[in-house]
């Protein structure tokens, strides 16, 4: 049974085996006396969203992860514009209406702050151009961060497709030209800590910036490469503690609008 007035976080996905959120929130709640619990809701089917939020007393706010940010879309009243740019959502905001029954979603996208924030301080003036490694659900959110913070990014993958290059691409003036790059690739994530993008790391000196999005292990093979050649690298840490703080700030505003990375 809830408690009285306790409000309800939680994290919608499926599987979910490991969540650093529930971790990160139900800490938080503890710390700060606060009347709230953050709890793994692992549906098996997007269509299930709705009778979850049904049968959840003082459901206030979801984050939302795998394979459910593109799918929730259809499910919400409103996405906020850089969401809608992304085409995937992971923090839901419930705004109530008149009555307890009327309420309505907004859709965000936390990956897109909590990255600008944290690799902004870190931009130089020479840094136009960015390389981002994968083509996945995070790249995107790094491509439209990049490009609000006034860098164009280059997509890289292993499949060679229009707008896109590969890695056999990557050649001496191509690297000249982003001194920017983006790991958002699982390689080099925790087992597997001996794979690395395969990108010409003799190229790189101290004009580059090296981010990869893995937090687990602190400092990943393509980290350790990159820095080796002098490049400053960043993990993807900050970028996930940001990331909380942004879904709690969403969660509790009154802004229906966050603001691009400036």
């Amino acid at each position: 049974m809830t408690p009285l007035n306790e409000k309800i976080y939680g994290l919608i996905g499926y599987p979910l085996v490991h969540s650093f959120s529930k971790n990160y929130f139900n800490q938080k709640f503890e710390a700060e006396h606060i009347n709230a619990k953050y709890i793994n809701f692992e549906i098996p089917d997007i269509g299930d969203l709705m009778e979850l939020i049904a049968e959840t007393p003082n459901l206030s706010g979801l984050n939302v992860t795998i394979p459910y940010k593109e799918q929730v879309l259809p499910y919400l009243n409103d996405i906020d514009p850089a969401a809608k740019r992304i085409g995937a959502v992971n923090v839901i905001k419930f705004v109530e209406g008149k009555n307890a029954n009327d309420f309505k979603l907004i859709g965000y996208n936390s990956d897109y702050i909590g990255f600008g924030d944290s690799i902004r301080p870190l931009l130089k003036p020479w840094m136009k151009r960015a390389l981002v490694l994968g083509t996945g659900g995070a790249s995107k959110a790094v491509n439209v961060a990049l490009e609000d913070l006034g860098v164009v990014p280059q997509p890289v993958s292993r499949t060679k497709r229009p707008g896109v290059l590969t890695y056999s691409d990557l050649t001496p003036e191509v690297m000249a030209e982003h001194k920017i790059i983006v790991n958002t690739t699982p390689l080099g994530l925790y087992p597997n800590v001996d794979s690395c993008p395969d990108i010409p790391y003799d190229l790189l000196d101290d004009t580059y910036l090296c981010y990869d999005l893995l937090y687990n292990p602190d400092t990943t093979l393509f980290m350790k490469k990159a820095a080796e050649h002098g490049a400053e690298v960043k993990n993807g840490l900050e970028m996930l503690l940001l990331q909380a703080f942004v879904s709690w700030e969403i969660w509790n505003s009154k802004r229906r609008r966050f603001l691009s990375p400036d």
